[in-house]
């Protein structure tokens, strides 16, 4: 069996691979460095910066119009794929947070992509639960609390037209589930990357993006 993580990613590497990336914009930039300035004990929530092409790629990809993003934080992943969505698209974020997910708000009208999100601040489950049964999501980014995967999960697999795709963020969880004693968030991420394998609605890949990134498409 060959093995594939023979290249080790430095930090040298790591920034030859974002050099030859889509750059972020300017508006995108702002928003990472107003994260780490006003929330640097929660930074570390923001999706990796790899992220924002690789999800407005995968946007365009599947000619996305409806995305769902389950947990929006300052809004970084939102913006990144508003920007992909034509100018009908919709992108519904659910978050619980007035205050994090203002600085998105903000980038969002600078960008003016603002008339393209529908923030929506309640329990993520509460607005999936709310949305038509029948499948009409394009894409859908899941990187929220992890206790909760499974269950946003089979709220959104029903919901995914066929084709759609959806990409669950945090599969690795900093490598703690290795750990088959683990509790807490390691533990469920543990249990969902089971759910996820074994579910034969869904086509899924794990890749090692960032913290981990499984993307699954619907078949």
């Amino acid at each position: 069996m060959s093995k594939g993580n023979s290249t080790k990613i430095t930090d040298e590497l790591y920034a030859y691979m974002l050099a030859h990336n889509p750059p972020l914009d300017e508006v995108q930039r702002d928003l990472v460095k107003t994260t780490y300035d006003r929330l640097p004990d929660h930074a570390g929530m923001q999706s990796a910066e790899e992220q924002a092409p690789l999800l407005a790629f995968l946007v365009r990809l599947v000619n996305a119009r409806h995305v769902v993003e389950v947990g929006t934080f300052t809004g970084f992943s939102a913006l990144a794929m508003a920007q992909a969505l034509p100018a009908d698209g919709k992108l519904i974020a659910c978050d619980v947070s007035e205050e994090w997910t203002a600085y998105g708000k903000e980038a969002w009208a600078r960008a003016q992509v603002a008339d393209r999100i529908e923030l929506r601040i309640a329990p993520a489950l509460d607005t999936l639960r709310a949305m038509p049964a029948e499948p009409h999501i394009d894409f859908a980014y899941l990187d929220a609390d992890k206790g909760n995967y499974i269950a946003y999960w089979e709220e959104l697999v029903p919901r995914m037209r066929p084709g759609g795709l959806i990409a669950a963020d945090n599969v690795l969880y900093h490598g703690t589930v290795l750990d088959a004693e683990a509790t807490g968030s390691p533990a469920a991420i543990r249990a969902f990357n089971e759910h996820v394998a074994k579910d034969p609605r869904m086509d899924s890949v794990m890749l090692t993006v960032a913290d981990g990134l499984t993307l699954s498409r619907k078949i």
